[in-house]
């Protein structure tokens, strides 16, 4: 019992930045499975909205900053999609590639410009940065509440795609983009529509995760956006649920990582520390080459035919 208190918070971590991954793995697998395009600025957009926060809180009360942020992320996720990628759209797709990094470049460039690099405290939100005891274990109430507020987000989500006009056009679109174009669907309506709900996730995964790492830099978002993105990749980059489960597999798996000397120590296989925690983000990424090579679509992924 002594050992699992010790090691409890590293799993509700593990569990709770999963759930912070897979808000914004599904911005990726979302824009994928309709574009056939990874959306390299999103992680950035997820920066963008800590950094919106950041300074909103100073100038107008939490409660009201918080659906200002929601609200000028996805005003960000809609401009970048009409500035960047509508134009492109007949042009091949390394050239929308290009794009995409460019625009990553100049959201981090930006955000260099405002803060001078700096590190900007993430301000403390009301209640879900209240410390609270589990088992034992002194842990954020953000902590317990993410993947909660995940599963019920992709939930609602997985009911708009199955189940609204919206999202049976979402789904046309990701089978048969031309076909559907040809059908009389509105490609430009549902692209932007699947950027904003992009950008909504990575605004709420912005606050869960930055309540927990309340540092804010210009480079923050590069990080949880590869790992995103290589949960996307996991669980096979166009499912929603798919890159759900790979999030906090990844989630769950890096915290164990970071535990592990001192769980090896608990156990007396060890007497002191090897660094163990060093290798937690190398883990992921080792990940993502085992899963290409052993499964390339992915854990839920389907298997792709090229008509010529």
């Amino acid at each position: 019992m002594e050992f699992f208190n010790a090691n409890l918070p590293y799993l509700l971590s593990g569990i709770s930045v999963g759930g912070q991954y897979a808000l914004i793995a599904i911005g990726y697998t979302m824009v994928y499975g309709i574009l056939r395009l990874i959306n390299f600025a999103h992680g950035d957009v997820f920066m963008v909205a800590g950094l919106m926060m950041v300074y909103l809180s100073t100038a107008v009360p939490i409660y009201a900053a918080i659906p200002l942020v929601i609200v000028l992320t996805v005003l960000l996720g809609f401009v970048i999609e009409k500035v960047a990628y509508q134009p492109l759209r007949t042009a091949p797709r390394m050239s929308v590639m290009i794009s995409a990094i460019g625009v990553s470049y100049l959201l981090q460039n930006l955000a260099l410009y405002i803060t001078g690099g700096l590190n900007q405290n993430y301000p403390a939100l009301p209640w879900i940065s209240d410390t609270i005891t589990v088992f034992g274990a002194a842990t954020k109430r953000v902590t317990v509440i993410t993947p909660f507020l995940t599963i019920a987000l992709v939930v609602v989500l997985v009911l708009l795609i199955n189940h609204t006009k919206i999202g049976m056009a979402m789904r046309a679109v990701s089978r048969d983009f031309e076909t559907s174009q040809l059908m009389g669907i509105k490609i430009n309506r549902v692209i932007s529509v699947t950027f904003v709900i992009g950008s909504f996730l990575a605004a709420v995964g912005s606050m869960l995760y930055f309540s927990n790492y309340p540092g804010v830099t210009p480079t923050v978002g590069a990080m949880p956006g590869l790992k995103a993105f290589v949960a996307a990749v996991f669980g096979g980059i166009g499912s929603v649920p798919g890159a759900v489960i790979g999030a906090f597999l990844i989630g769950i798996c890096e915290n164990i990582i970071k535990a592990l000397d001192t769980i090896l120590m608990q156990l007396g296989v060890i007497q002191s520390g090897l660094g163990l925690a060093t290798f937690s983000d190398a883990f992921t990424f080792v990940l993502l080459i085992v899963v290409l090579v052993a499964k390339p679509t992915g854990l839920f992924g389907e298997k792709a035919t090229d008509k010529v």
